[in-house]
């Protein structure tokens, strides 16, 4: 329970607030969770408008709204403050309830198209090996310590964010490391949170169904650097042609991370083999477990982070070279006739180019590379078309399948996938909407050496169709179908 005037501070009100000292006993942005002493934030959402149902939260028992506009009918007994920006209040007001958690914290957030989820499990990682507490919030799972609290968005709610900081902050965490979304940004799930710093992995096509435009999505990104703190550092990947950009008006302190061109951080891949990667990193030899060029980028940034942070660098060096993968990124196993199958997250055209490019350049050529591929439902389509032109150029062989239909009509989403396959690979396809005989057929058509990369669900156990979340594991249907040959063996 807090005093209101504790939670106003540094509301920017429309109308002075009257009664500050009342009892808040809880902050609600969904009505129906409202009760005797809420105060309820009603804000526009993509789908709904929170000050349609001012009137069922004053039921339930809430006597202090926030909103935008106020509503043409009287509440005896119910206290209005006018703003501007409801959802910016929200993150405002869930952060002075719980009492400012991420000023508690070292909080890092990451940001980009690729390599968040990455990013910040390892940076989970490898603070508890340097002997912190930490917490996590990602797409994955969000974490405080051991404890894993399951996961829905890449960037929770505010309230949901600041109930989870507030208790690792009881718990003893020092650090919390955050995906941030460029939805989270736009909608202003991230207000009222202070961060000590912000990293950008890169920028490709995706989540045009939401953003309308590259350019805006662009500076829905942009603007968690534009909002950073002038005591927070600012890393970008200066290789992204757009990475830049992310610095142009930020006051924090500004740092380049980069394999390619002169950066604040640069490293160099000596080896890149399916056992791991080999880089120098300050003209130190590193180790690791991770594959791939897109990983390298990823160690480099966590790297250079702790650095910024104030870590000690043979200390970090040590710690990155004992990371494993990261569930459902570049996650393999291989079977005992020796077929390597990969699993990853790859579900947009440039995470797809990147992790076939990373397959191509460490095989010998000898053996078949077969890719198993969809595209989620009632996401942005555009890039369904891109993405199977890419993955039927990088590969041998190519199944088109679904990924996570749901209300969308599978085969309509598979025909435009197919669209994009170019005339002289069209051979090389087939189309597979059940997603279980897609990996079934991939199985039957590999032989020893072969290569099969499960793409698009990584992490994820279940299939999302017409609503309902089935249970379904692209790395368990694929050790199922290689045991036929021998039992398949877990790298990680």
């Amino acid at each position: 329970m807090k005093k209101l005037k504790d939670i106003l501070t540094n509301i920017e009100l429309l109308h002075p607030a009257e009664n500050p000292d009342m009892d808040v006993v809880s902050i609600e942005f969904d009505s129906r969770k409202c009760k005797p002493g809420s105060l309820f934030v009603a804000v526009k959402g993509t789908r709904v408008d929170g000050h349609d149902f001012i009137s069922q939260a004053v039921s339930l028992g809430a006597l202090l709204i926030v909103c935008e506009k106020l509503p043409s009918e009287e509440y005896k007994k119910v206290n209005f403050f006018q703003v501007s920006n409801s959802a910016k209040a929200l993150g405002q007001l869930a952060s002075n309830f719980y009492d400012n958690p991420s000023s508690d914290l070292k909080l890092i957030g990451v940001t980009g198209t690729n390599g968040k989820t990455t990013i910040v499990n390892l940076l989970f990682e490898i603070v508890r090996k340097l002997g912190y507490k930490a917490g996590l919030l990602s797409t994955i799972e969000n974490k405080i310590e051991d404890d894993v609290i399951g996961s829905t968005h890449t960037t929770p709610d505010p309230v949901q964010i600041n109930q989870l900081m507030d208790r690792m902050v009881i718990e003893g965490c020092e650090y919390c490391f955050m995906e941030v979304s460029s939805h989270s940004i736009d909608q202003e799930r991230i207000a009222g949170l202070e961060f000590d710093g912000a990293i950008f992995t890169n920028i490709t096509h995706d989540h045009l169904d939401y953003h309308k435009t590259f350019d805006a999505y662009i500076k829905a990104k942009k603007k968690f650097f534009d909002d950073l703190p002038e005591f927070a550092f600012a890393l970008t990947n200066i290789d992204d042609k757009n990475g830049i950009q992310m610095l142009q008006n930020t006051i924090g302190k500004k740092y380049t991370y980069a394999l390619k061109k002169p950066a604040s951080f640069k490293a160099k891949i000596i080896e890149n083999q399916f056992d791991g990667l080999c880089l120098k990193i300050d003209n130190n030899e590193l180790w690791s477990k991770l594959i791939g060029e897109f990983n390298a980028y990823n160690i480099l940034a966590v790297y250079a982070a702790m650095i910024l942070s104030g870590e000690n660098r043979e200390e970090v060096l040590t710690a990155l070279s004992s990371l494993n993968i990261v569930e459902g990124r570049f996650d393999f196993i291989r079977s005992a006739s020796n077929i390597t199958g990969i699993i990853d997250y790859a579900h947009t055209p440039d995470a797809v180019k990147k992790v076939l490019e990373t397959i191509n350049a460490i095989r010998t050529r000898n053996e078949t590379l077969i890719t198993v591929v969809g595209a989620g439902g009632d996401r942005d389509s555009a890039k369904r078309a891109p993405m199977g032109k890419i993955a039927a150029q990088l590969s041998d062989k190519l199944i088109i399948t679904s990924d996570n239909p749901r209300t969308e009509d599978p085969g309509s989403i598979i025909k435009q996938i197919e669209a994009g396959v170019e005339p002289m690979f069209t051979a090389k396809y087939l189309a597979i909407p059940d997603r279980k005989d897609a990996i079934k057929t991939a199985c039957m058509l590999a032989k020893s050496n072969d290569i099969i990369l499960v793409a698009g669900k990584g992490h994820e156990k279940y299939q999302e169709i017409n609503g309902v979340k089935h249970p379904f594991d692209d790395k368990e249907i694929l050790k199922e179908y290689l045991a036929i040959t021998g039992m398949a063996k877990d790298l990680n």
